[in-house]
């Protein structure tokens, strides 16, 4: 019987990452498939409410404190007290975010074990069948461990995050020796100052690409943004001109995101970008050439001058909340 063994990753409130969510969701129905065990571990200087939000979609979780934690970066942290829990567990699954691939990266060399990174998709047959998306994503291709035992590392937003029927039991733990890892310290903490949420997280998402122009082209992106209450995005075409900042680029060198609307001003829609932003649940584009690759994956298509629809949708949407 296959035991898969999800690793949670905590936010800096506390609480559990988005991510480590969607990741529990998909272990649970690749054990489901496989008729195996899943279960759960979170390790941080307090990980009882990390702890206890993963509980809600996995049936146990091990909540390890570790009190140098605080002031030490995380993935060597956590790859030393998870050691032992991964090393009897078939299959490990973690999210594919910063500090998750490091972790993924150190496990590997500690256990020997190999990697399938930025999963798009699990599915079982005699092992987990790992979806992955190459190429800017014009091929998927499908892998499997040849050696019984593997890491995987989950990209996000491929999957919605759903919880169990009922929520599991959380055992705490403390953090013994683990794997003599180099001590890496953390010397100072830079927050940026934003009131918005994570573009990750966000339902509602209106991008800019180059199309919009300049930095104030982009007042139009925001204003749109602030009256449907969601985030502004950008593509890499965008960032690269120093109009937007990068941590809101979306496409395969930025972020992957999932909203419930896209609104696309001034943007080609190249493979790029399409990868960042396709499992939008509604993509609506404006762009002045009606032959844009987005036209051929948008819900749909506005084709005009951004800085005359735009404006008239934000009208609109002003007088509609007036």
């Amino acid at each position: 019987m296959a035991t898969i063994l999800v690793i949670g990753e905590v936010t800096a409130d506390g609480g559990l990452a988005r991510i480590s969510a969607e990741v529990a969701t998909l272990a649970r129905s690749v054990a489901e498939q496989a008729q195996g065990s899943v279960s759960g571990i979170v390790v941080a200087t307090d990980p009882t409410a990390a702890a206890a939000e993963l509980a809600g979609y996995l049936p146990a979780v091990t909540a390890i404190a570790d009190p140098h934690a605080a002031d030490q970066v995380a993935p060597q942290r956590v790859a030393s007290a998870v050691l032992e829990a991964t090393s009897t567990a078939d299959y490990v699954l973690i999210g594919a975010s910063p500090d998750g691939r490091d972790v993924a990266g150190i496990l590997s060399a500690l256990l020997g074990r190999g990697v399938l990174v930025n999963a798009v998709g699990v599915d079982w047959d005699d092992g987990p069948v790992v979806e992955m998306s190459a190429f800017g994503g014009k091929l998927i291709t499908r892998s499997r461990f040849s050696g019984g035992t593997g890491i995987v590392t989950v990209r996000p937003n491929v999957v919605s995050a759903e919880p169990a029927a009922a929520a599991g039991t959380v055992t705490k733990a403390s953090a013994d020796a683990g794997a003599d890892l180099p001590a890496v310290t953390v010397v100072d903490r830079v927050a940026e100052a934003s009131a918005a949420a994570p573009i990750e997280e966000a339902r509602i998402i209106v991008a800019g690409g180059r199309g919009v122009g300049s930095p104030d082209g982009f007042r139009i992106v925001e204003d749109l943004a602030e009256a449907l209450g969601g985030a502004v995005g950008a593509s890499r075409a965008a960032v690269d001109s120093g109009w937007i900042p990068y941590s809101q680029q979306i496409g395969q060198t930025g972020k992957i995101v999932k909203p419930k609307l896209y609104l696309a001003l001034g943007i080609s829609g190249a493979i790029q970008h399409k990868v960042g932003m396709q499992t939008a649940e509604t993509i609506v584009a404006v762009n002045r050439d009606p032959d844009a690759p987005i036209a051929e994956f948008a819900d749909l298509v506005v084709v005009g001058d951004l800085f005359a629809v735009g404006p008239a949708i934000l009208a609109e949407l002003r007088s509609r909340s007036g």
